[in-house]
């Protein structure tokens, strides 16, 4: 009976083991997609970070890098921990898993709060920027966000083209009797803001609040999701971990 009992565990500890291995693979793969996500927000997007004020998105998108490389780590250091057996390792890859969790509850949540702020603050900081830093020294990185924003979504002005009547740079010598930057014609040329008809310029209802705000609701979302979803997952990590932990104790050296 006691043979059958012994058996009986380590047919158990071996399932255990299958489960939190398969369990580790697929969590360094969500990982990989964490940390992708996180550097494309940073690389390709990264213009539009400089036109917000808050730094609660970008927080959120490095959280989520951060997190990303630590699960990949974490993966391979819970493979080596469930093969080896070795108690000490899982209770150091269960740790990591509980920071991990953290984490990722933690991008989660300031993501859901800057989306609940976003268009109030795009509101008071958008028409500002645009108008009082485009074209200026020192502020190349606005300029270019700004020639991004308006070509890549199609739009003119924070709220509308008549924005750029107040304009620093468009009232000033530097302008050159342009009404809107030439990053408002359907056709950019030099010159070209010049006239500000429908057929030349950009006349999108909303203006680029709009299409921003869309935007950066939007990867909110996706932070917010993979954050929270992958914390999820781990949950059952950790249950694996402890009952892998549990049979391992109960077993004889």
């Amino acid at each position: 009976m006691g043979v059958y009992e012994e058996k009986k565990e380590t047919c158990g500890t071996i399932c255990l083991k299958y489960l939190l291995f398969t369990f580790n693979f697929l969590f360094w793969l969500a990982g990989g997609v964490v940390l992708a996500v996180g550097i494309w927000t940073l690389i390709e997007k990264s213009d539009y970070i400089s036109l917000l004020s808050s730094k609660t998105y970008v927080a959120s998108t490095y959280i989520l890098v951060l997190a990303g490389a630590v699960v990949m780590v974490t993966g391979v250091l819970g493979c080596c921990a469930t093969f080896k057996e070795h108690r000490k390792l899982l209770r150091v890859y269960f740790a990591l898993l509980l920071c991990i969790f953290l984490l990722e509850v933690l991008a989660g949540v300031l993501a859901y709060i800057y989306y609940q702020q976003l268009n109030e603050e795009l509101k008071q900081n958008l028409t500002e920027t645009m108008t009082q830093k485009y074209k200026k020294s020192g502020h190349e990185q606005i300029t270019r966000a700004v020639d991004k924003l308006q070509q890549e979504f199609k739009c003119c002005g924070s709220n509308s083209s008549t924005d750029w009547a107040k304009s620093v740079w468009i009232r000033s010598r530097e302008g050159n009797s342009r009404v809107v930057p030439d990053s408002c014609c359907k056709t950019p040329t030099e010159l070209c803001g010049r006239r500000d008809h429908p057929s030349n310029i950009y006349k999108v209802e909303g203006g680029c609040i709009t299409k921003l705000e869309k935007f950066i609701l939007d990867h909110l979302k996706i932070i917010g999701a993979v954050g929270v979803g992958i914390a999820c997952v781990q949950i059952i990590g950790m249950v694996f971990t402890c009952c892998l932990y549990r049979s391992l104790k109960a077993e004889p050296y």
